[in-house]
């Protein structure tokens, strides 16, 4: 993947937009390469949970993993803005496989480089970069989703050479393909928050294992587990950062998460007004296209001003995130922006959804549709990287803090 200069003048919708002539070709290229190489896979994705395995492999190699890592580990250097318009590229094609890309390459492989030891990146960078090596996060538990540090029940101590994990994690995308996975534990349960420690976890390390791969509504194929650490073994030099000093991690990391919803949002929004302007352009009722109707135009023009609201705010939050310092997340403007961002985003592409499948009428609620399985992938938006309620507490807690 390739960031040259260009002279070229901007076109009126690239200004709109926000991007330079360089940004758009890089989104123009990733979507090439998501409509040739990931869209023929999304339907069986869908029908069967199913799971290609040589794609990481094969977007690793176009240059599609480590977009924020450089280049002495295998990355591109490029950073979190470009990496979003990967993202968005890639949903609106396949969005599960935008889902495990994410997981992978912003709550694994991007937190380890922000946060691991240079061992530790020499030793993981490289293959997570690859798309030989497939990453995961570690965090939400049974009984911890929105409270995921405060419930944490997962514990960790220390015996010897090792730390030793016991605990469930559950919802963890790319939980059963993982190969690495970053785990947050208690190291000291009477601290709260402040006794958790994270730790790289490899597939393959004593007693750790995949209690059930969960089956989903939507984003089918963009695999999800119930994991379970049963006196798992980790060594000591796979802690990252310092004991008891993992809320830094998470909190840092979970701005830039949020950050990363907005393109899948996005990126399935676009897709699905695309869908609803060529249906009603071939569709016919009375004798004329439904795009004759004043009130299919009604629908289409709102999803318009939508999705195009819905990509100025997704910019202007990846930009804010791109510039935000390691020590500066999970408070402040940061926080309160990408929080609303993604609440926006989220409730935005609800709309466009339903719209679309208005347009859409009876073919649109049939399961096997396209348009049908992308608003199945509605909700689970509204819900992760923390729920549209813990977004607005968010907002609201940092507009009522003192100056």
């Amino acid at each position: 993947m390739e960031n040259r200069p260009s002279a070229e003048r901007p076109s009126v919708m690239q200004a709109f937009a926000g991007l330079s002539t360089d940004e758009l070709k890089i989104l123009d290229t990733a979507d090439r390469f998501a409509q040739a190489e990931l869209y023929p896979l999304a339907q069986q994705m869908d029908d069967e949970e199913w799971w290609p395995g040589d794609i990481f492999p094969k977007i690793g190699e176009a240059g599609y993993f480590g977009v924020t890592a450089p280049e002495a580990y295998g990355g591109s250097g490029l950073g979190v803005f470009i990496s979003g318009l990967v993202l968005q590229a890639f949903s609106r094609w396949n969005h599960a496989l935008g889902l495990a890309w994410v997981a992978h390459e912003n709550l694994c492989m991007n937190n380890i480089l922000r946060n691991a030891s240079d061992a530790q990146k020499q030793k993981y960078l490289p293959g997570l970069n690859r798309g030989t090596l497939i990453g995961a996060l570690g965090l939400t538990e049974p009984g911890a989703g929105s409270d995921a540090l405060g419930s944490m029940r997962t514990t960790a101590r220390r015996d010897g050479g090792d730390y030793v994990l016991n605990g469930r994690k559950i919802y963890i995308t790319n939980g059963p393909v993982a190969d690495v996975l970053l785990v947050y534990a208690k190291t000291e349960m009477d601290k709260g928050s402040h006794g958790i420690s994270a730790f790289i976890v490899e597939k393959d390390f004593p007693g750790f294992s995949v209690a059930q791969k969960l089956v989903k509504m939507g984003f089918r194929g963009s695999q999800t587990a119930e994991l379970v650490l049963d006196e798992c073994r980790v060594p000591v030099e796979n802690l990252v950062g310092e004991e008891n000093r993992g809320v830094k991690i998470v909190m840092s990391g979970l701005d830039l998460e949020r950050a990363m919803i907005s393109p899948i949002c996005l990126g399935i929004a676009e897709r699905a007004f695309a869908l609803a302007l060529d249906y009603a352009r071939q569709r016919k009722q009375f004798g004329r296209p439904i795009a004759d109707f004043q009130m299919v135009q009604s629908m289409l023009a709102e999803m318009y001003v939508w999705v195009e609201s819905m990509r100025l705010y997704t910019y202007q939050v990846l930009r804010a995130a791109e510039v935000v310092g390691e020590n500066e997340g999970g408070r402040g403007d940061i926080h309160k922006l990408t929080a609303a961002g993604v609440m926006y985003v989220a409730e935005t592409m609800n709309k466009v959804l339903n719209h679309a499948i208005q347009v859409h009428g009876g073919s649109g609620y049939i399961w096997e549709s396209e348009i049908n399985r992308l608003y199945r992938a509605v909700k689970l938006l509204e819900i992760g990287a923390g729920t549209t309620e813990v977004r607005k507490m968010i907002i609201a807690g940092e507009l009522l803090k003192g100056e």
